[in-house]
């Protein structure tokens, strides 16, 4: 056997004029370069889209809110801005990845939003802010649920809690990052060309976000689709072989590729109950995050007069804690035998009923807030688990598990833009009363929708057909023997029986014999 690239070429002889070889896809070394190319320019824009957003709550507390005179409720104002934006093109960014090339338009996206973060350092009043906080939403709301879109399309459901997790939690970096950058900025660069620290905050993240889109559009794959290796501009067609996508598509479970993005989407997504549900449930996973996402722990700091150091330190341990516990989360779903989504979700919502009950009892205790604060960011791994969940539970459909990961996504973001000023204005620091209730109200209703999700689960598995196991290897060869076949349906077996082959889409037919226990 000798090896040629990343192939190991074997030949088998049908007859002993067939000197046709078969190359078999290694699929741990492919793993490997998806992994490699795949998930790591996700992770760098993710990471940089947290810097980006981050930096503007440390600029605020490191002296934006005074030379740009932010009275009252501004910064949550802006942080409005910055939702309804997200909210709006949450959908239309995950259509467009259907359409054109998700190495174009995220690379695109990151650009512009890199482009945008760069002006920020020039703005000179609170309006500024709050349109350019807008246009940059727009792009940066392809990141999220346009990212698990794309992982979906690329691994096994064994697969893919871990790397869900890998991607939320690059995010989490970029919030710790953007922390201990701001003050290592403002202790070196403050004053320096006339410029306040915030200022130099925006340039530098500026100046990081820009090479991330360089970098996808040459290396980034996109969707893992048969003429993938044809893109312009794109290492694509170098890193992996027409043969390795074609086996990266078919390694996933079957999928309906009759669907098309047409009108006939809007009546399939809403007669679901995947979309009803698992909005509503991401609504309330998301409002679970409000107490940590809506930076209610700096705030708290800059009430009881801690250092700027502190200030911008100090919630880091928040996002450390997110991390942990989105792994902790993502190898107990991907190596315990019997473990569900459902089981992490209830368990966030028994901490974040404890978190709730800390703050509203004793808020101006340090130790209780601290501890409350820093255990509030174990919801951060809501993210991963009930993206996941939706990613595995709609996989069949592309277009609907299209809307359905943009809706979650979006509803949390059109909740969250008035739950925010509602809940957990700056003007409730540092009691945060009216929070307390509606966290401990979130977290119970998640717990309950989670259970609701699994039931139908539980319903939906027991129709399902069961298909056999094909390996992707083999169908490889179907469309080599399809080429110089007239039928490309079906073939027969030795004992003259009909036996199927792959479509030309790669997908087994909707007609595949079941296994029977």
């Amino acid at each position: 056997m000798g090896k040629e690239g990343s192939f190991a070429e074997e030949t088998h002889f049908a007859h002993e004029d067939d000197v046709k070889p078969r190359r078999t896809v290694k699929e741990k070394f492919l793993l490997f370069k998806i992994d490699l190319f795949v998930l790591s320019f996700v992770c760098l824009q993710y990471w940089i889209n947290y810097v980006d957003r981050i930096a503007f709550v440390n600029a605020y507390i490191s002296g934006m809110k005074e030379d740009l005179n932010f009275q009252g409720n501004d910064i949550n104002i802006a942080n409005m801005c910055f939702t309804i934006g997200y909210i709006v093109s949450m959908i239309p960014n995950n259509l467009i990845l259907l359409i054109v090339s998700p190495r174009i338009w995220l690379s695109f996206c990151t650009l512009a939003w890199g482009v945008l973060t760069l002006s920020l350092f020039k703005i000179s009043s609170f309006k500024q802010c709050c349109a350019i906080r807008f246009f940059q939403a727009i792009f940066e709301s392809c990141t999220f649920s346009g990212t698990h879109l794309i992982l979906g399309s690329w691994y096994k459901e064994n697969e893919l809690a871990t790397r869900s997790a890998i991607f939320t939690s690059s995010g989490l970096v970029g919030s710790m990052f953007s922390g201990f950058m701001q003050v290592q900025i403002h202790k070196s660069l403050n004053g320096k060309a006339s410029l306040a620290g915030w200022r130099w905050l925006f340039i530098i993240d500026a100046c990081l976000t820009l090479p991330i889109a360089i970098y996808g559009f040459i290396f980034f794959p996109g969707m893992p689709e048969i003429d993938s290796d044809k893109a312009k501009f794109s290492m694509t067609k170098v890193i992996f072989s027409s043969d390795e996508l074609k086996y990266a598509r078919r390694r996933l479970p079957v999928r309906d590729e009759s669907t098309k993005l047409d009108w006939s989407v809007i009546p399939r997504v809403f007669k679901r109950w995947h979309w009803w549900l698992f909005s509503l449930v991401w609504i309330l996973g998301g409002e679970n995050l409000s107490l940590v996402s809506n930076s209610t722990f700096a705030l708290w700091l800059t009430n009881q007069d801690y250092s700027l150091s502190n200030r911008n330190n100090f919630p880091s341990g928040i996002f450390a804690v997110g991390i942990v516990s989105t792994i902790g989360s993502a190898l107990y779903l991907s190596y315990w035998r019997r473990a569900k989504h459902w089981h992490v979700a209830v368990i966030l919502a028994v901490v974040m009923c404890v978190v709730a009950i800390m703050i509203r009892v004793r808020p101006l205790n340090a130790g209780i807030m601290f501890t409350a604060q820093y255990l509030g960011g174990i919801a951060y791994a809501g993210q991963a688990v009930f993206f996941a969940w939706a990613n595995v539970e709609c996989h069949q459909d592309l277009q609907e598990r299209a809307i359905v990961l943009a809706s979650m996504n979006m509803f949390s973001g059109a909740v969250n833009a008035w739950w925010s000023i509602v809940f957990f204005p700056a003007t409730t620091t540092p009691y945060f009363q009216k929070g307390s209730y509606a966290l401990l109200a979130t977290a119970i209703a998640s717990a309950v929708v989670s259970i609701v999700i699994r039931k139908f689960q539980i319903r939906d598995s027991l129709q399902k057909q069961v298909l056999p196991y094909i390996d992707a290897n083999d169908m490889l060869d179907d469309d080599e023997d399809a080429a110089d076949s007239d039928n490309d349906n079906y073939n027969d077996d030795d004992n003259g029986n009909d036996n199927y082959n792959s479509d030309r889409s790669g997908n087994i037919p909707r007609n595949s014999p079941t296994l029977t226990d």
